[in-house]
């Protein structure tokens, strides 16, 4: 059997969906259950369900074959895989963000609070701005608000967090959504089958 590796979460019912319309059989994957695998023997494949800062490393790591992981993970983690299609939703941006009417001041060191630390430093060391980072897992958005950092990265969907507490993007890294990525190995072996996954999902986009 192929292996799928799937985001839990939000980006699972995308993912299901997207799938479900290429012609796939996702039914009781998103149910309320904690099963962590589920096999579509008629298709020859194996459904797992992993953290989505996991999926890629499942993959690049042969425990999947393939998988549907965020471009916004995939920047952070740089891992050994092939990205084969943009999939078209969790669509978002990681940017850095700041409070509104914030200066930088560039005399000293530029304190960043984040979830994505090597984006962070790759961004910075491109502007050739050194920067102290804050690593952080979630309200990253407070960190300014309480003078724990100047500015965050992180990825933005709608804003509205942001403009609820009076920060605004003041950069964007890069645009992000969800990708079907692969192992190279796994690819090379299985290209027949993974190929046709990619024209089905394709197709139905």
């Amino acid at each position: 059997m192929l292996s799928i590796a799937l985001p839990t979460g939000r980006m699972c019912e995308q993912a299901c969906r997207r799938l479900s319309a290429a012609g796939y059989d996702c039914r009781g994957i998103t149910g309320p259950n904690r099963k962590l695998i589920f096999e579509d023997r008629e298709r020859r494949l194996r459904y797992l369900l992993v953290k989505p800062r996991d999926v890629a490393m499942y993959v690049a790591h042969g425990a999947a074959d393939i998988g549907v992981a965020g471009r916004d993970v995939i920047l952070e983690s740089e891992p050994d895989i092939l990205e084969l299609l943009d999939l078209g939703f969790g669509r978002c941006r990681l940017a850095v963000a700041a409070k509104k009417g914030w200066h930088d001041h560039t005399d000293r060191l530029l304190r960043v609070a984040t979830a994505f630390p090597h984006v962070a430093e790759e961004y910075f060391l491109r502007q050739g701005r050194q920067i102290e980072l804050i690593r952080l897992h979630g309200s990253v958005e407070l960190a300014p608000l309480i003078n724990l950092s100047d500015v965050i990265v992180d990825v933005v969907e709608t804003g509205a967090t942001l403009q609820q507490n009076n920060m605004e993007i003041i950069a964007e890294i890069a645009v992000s959504s969800a990708r079907l990525i692969a192992n190279k190995s796994s690819y090379h072996f299985n290209l027949a089958q993974i190929n046709q996954i990619c024209k089905e999902l394709e197709a139905a986009l």
